[in-house]
């Protein structure tokens, strides 16, 4: 018996090496996947475009001639062309934009996400699970086939000018069609459904109101939660490009990804400053590492726990 004891204990041990070097041997992968990208990205931020356009190319080594003027040039002002008198990449005013989108859209979610989670998950109403199926069927449609939809409610709404369009118009166009998402709902709602009735029930018998047990119980208790939404919107809206590039009809109006993808390319020879456009990126990365640093703790609390203990 003492044998057999032993010699399970020996193959439980094996196993159990063996899965935990899967396990860690599957977590480096995923990690070099991440991050190998962004080291890429602020290598060929410091080589010249000749260094990056090399063959063969050498992608992961260190460059051999520093370039650290990728960054500064960023700021000199453009000598001649249409972009006369402008700075090579407007970094100021591409980041207000973003941030003021980013802001306003925001805003629009949280208010329409903690709204719309409360109503699924404490009131009652007829067909109130039937209209919550069909807003979760909406999720297995691309986003990118709305585009056209919103395009032209834009457009029939006066936000769409290639002659006119004004700052506001811009603001408007970018932000009222994505100030919801139902993923953000179901997510929230979740949460909402772990809260004990017996609180909604108490508060009631005191005579208060749905709002203010929203605004007093609720959104307290899951607060990780919606501090996970804001920040991962925040994200959203920062890095969105498609919808931005389509319907913002002047170079002042567009935000940071759209101004990376065409601030570097010389119109006449088409040719692309790789190693200035790597440089903005990594200027406009910063801002995101930063609030992920920042407020990690309550992401991964507001995903591992739902906003709530036990």
């Amino acid at each position: 018996m003492a044998d057999i004891y032993v010699s399970n204990v020996k193959a439980y041990k094996a196993k159990k090496i063996a899965s935990n070097v899967l396990l860690y041997a599957f977590l480096v992968i995923v990690a070099l996947t991440i991050l190998l990208p962004f080291y890429w990205m602020i290598l060929s931020s410091l080589k010249s475009t000749v260094q990056i356009e090399q063959v063969p190319p050498i992608l992961l080594m260190a460059p051999s001639d520093w370039k650290i003027t990728n960054y500064t040039d960023l700021f000199v002002l453009v000598q001649s062309g249409q972009r006369a008198g402008e700075p090579l990449f407007p970094f100021f005013t591409y980041m207000k934009n973003t941030v003021v989108v980013s802001i306003i859209t925001t805003i629009g979610t949280t208010i329409t996400t903690v709204l719309a989670a409360f109503a699924f998950a404490r009131l009652n109403f007829k067909g109130r699970d039937i209209l919550f199926a069909i807003l979760l069927g909406t999720m297995m449609v691309p986003g990118e086939i709305f585009i056209l939809t919103n395009f032209v409610t834009v457009y029939r709404l006066g936000w769409y000018s290639i002659s006119n369009q004004t700052y506001l118009d811009v603001l408007l166009a970018m932000t009222i069609p994505f100030m919801t998402s139902v993923f953000y709902i179901f997510y929230l709602r979740q949460t909402f459904k772990q809260i004990p009735n017996e609180l909604y029930y108490a508060a009631k018998v005191d005579g208060t109101t749905d709002f203010k047990y929203l605004l007093k119980v609720m959104i307290p208790i899951a607060l990780p939660t919606i501090i996970t939404i804001i920040i991962l919107n925040s994200m959203g809206a920062w890095s969105a490009y498609i919808w931005p590039a389509l319907i913002s009809c002047k170079d002042e109006y567009r935000l940071v990804s759209n101004g990376l993808r065409g601030a570097f390319t010389d119109t006449s020879t088409g040719r692309t400053d790789y190693g200035q456009q790597m440089a903005a990126s990594v200027l406009v990365t910063l801002p995101l590492l930063i609030l992920f640093f920042a407020f990690r703790k309550q992401i991964m609390r507001g995903v591992s726990r739902s906003g709530i203990k036990g």
